[in-house]
């Protein structure tokens, strides 16, 4: 599996406990990376369960989301566009209404908690996604995954 690096930011990195102070490197902090906060989309597949991908999936599933990496700078915003994505994926269906978006509501507001406009900034993010082509808004209140990381063999 590979992540593209548009897909790291501050939230999926855990600090660690610095290394002892007997340690060779006394006092050196590393770190570990929460797969569980990178979105399916970011988790591109070359070999699963001992079948390689196809070579033209794998590219295309990288480019599906080469958005986040030209289009987002800001760590803040790339994080609400990911945390939107991941519920988005906790949802579990490929046609969904925005209010099982904002049934996430409460997680969001924990995880942005200088943010107080929860609701607005959902919209604002899945209009993001609609027009970086991640999902297809349908009608009022209801949008569509696209099928994003088709990488995964079947």
């Amino acid at each position: 599996m590979t992540i593209p690096k548009q897909f790291f930011v501050p939230a999926v990195i855990e600090k660690r406990k610095p290394l002892s102070l007997n340690a060779r490197r006394a006092g050196w902090t590393g770190c570990n990376i929460s797969l569980g906060g990178i979105p399916e989309a970011g988790k591109i597949f070359i070999v699963e369960n001992g079948i390689e991908a196809d070579c033209a999936e794998v590219r295309s599933a990288w480019q599906k989301t080469l958005f986040l990496r030209q289009s987002f700078s800001n760590l803040e915003a790339k994080g609400w566009l990911l945390d939107v994505m991941r519920v988005v994926e906790k949802i579990g269906k490929q046609t969904f209404a925005l209010s099982e978006v904002y049934a996430f509501e409460e997680e969001l507001r924990m995880l942005h908690p200088g943010n107080s406009h929860i609701k607005d900034k959902i919209r604002q993010q899945l209009q993001v996604l609609r027009d970086n082509d991640y999902l297809d808004f349908t009608s009022r209140g209801s949008y569509r995954l696209k099928q994003i990381n088709s990488a995964k063999p079947t």
